[in-house]
């Protein structure tokens, strides 16, 4: 479930592209009924994942401890441009701030032989970490089975960059030539939504007798009640 506010600012074809396969609800945390709401959800929740920066939602009542509290055995993802420590803590940022910051985008303009910034072919500090948000999620749930408990899983965009960065550089690198849409068109697949026929990257299991997929399309924001679906409702979706 994702969960928006109506005056929150959003990218639109972002909307579209990862909102297969969930919920989208409003829930506004600058009023009581909001409040309330994202409440409720999280009584039910097994995970919580959020993405502002450090101490934005400690400020409205809903930090790693709150939602403990609120639901005993939670885990509580937290993704980050810089970090929970040090003197960038605060700052806001996305994936092209932090690539510019973290000097990938010197080196793309050094290797590419630009001036300028030149920024990578892909998110690759967002897609990353978030790769790395749901393996910690992931383990957490692992331990939490034997160990009970509530966890927090924190990762930030700057620490994988700096991951990223010990694999080195491949020589002769913009000598590859991007894929074109006839290289890829086997990992494509077509569905209906609220937005029209979409075309995008599919389910990437491969399974004979459970067939994966998404079961819900992409949506607006705000589509559905900030309420959890009953199994039925899941199951005729």
């Amino acid at each position: 479930m994702r969960i928006s506010a109506p005056g929150l600012p959003f990218i639109d074809w972002l909307v579209k592209d990862t909102g297969r396969g969930k919920l989208s609800v409003f829930a506004d945390l600058s009023t009581p009924d909001g409040r309330a709401a994202l409440q409720r959800l999280i009584a039910d929740a097994d995970v919580f994942l959020q993405a502002f920066r450090p101490g934005s939602l400690a400020d409205r009542g809903f930090g790693p401890s709150e939602v403990a509290a609120l639901r005993p055995g939670i885990v509580y993802g937290s993704l980050s441009a810089y970090g929970d420590l040090g003197p960038w803590a605060s700052r806001r940022g996305f994936d092209s701030l932090v690539q510019t910051a973290t000097g990938f985008n010197a080196a793309e303009a050094l290797a590419a032989g630009v001036k300028g910034p030149k920024e990578l072919p892909c998110q690759a500090l967002d897609h990353a970490t978030g790769y790395l948000l749901a393996f910690g999620v992931l383990m957490a749930r692992i331990r939490q089975a034997s160990e009970g408990g509530s966890w927090l899983v924190r990762v930030s965009l700057a620490a994988t960059g700096r991951w990223i960065w010990t694999f080195g550089r491949l020589e002769n690198g913009f000598s590859c030539a991007l894929p074109s849409r006839e290289d890829v068109a086997d990992l494509l697949e077509e569905s209906r939504s609220p937005f029209g026929l979409m075309c995008g990257v599919r389910h990437t299991a491969r399974l004979s007798a459970t067939p994966a997929a998404w079961m819900r399309p992409a949506v607006p924001l705000g589509t559905d009640p900030p309420v959890w679906p009953s199994l039925g409702e899941v199951s005729r979706r």
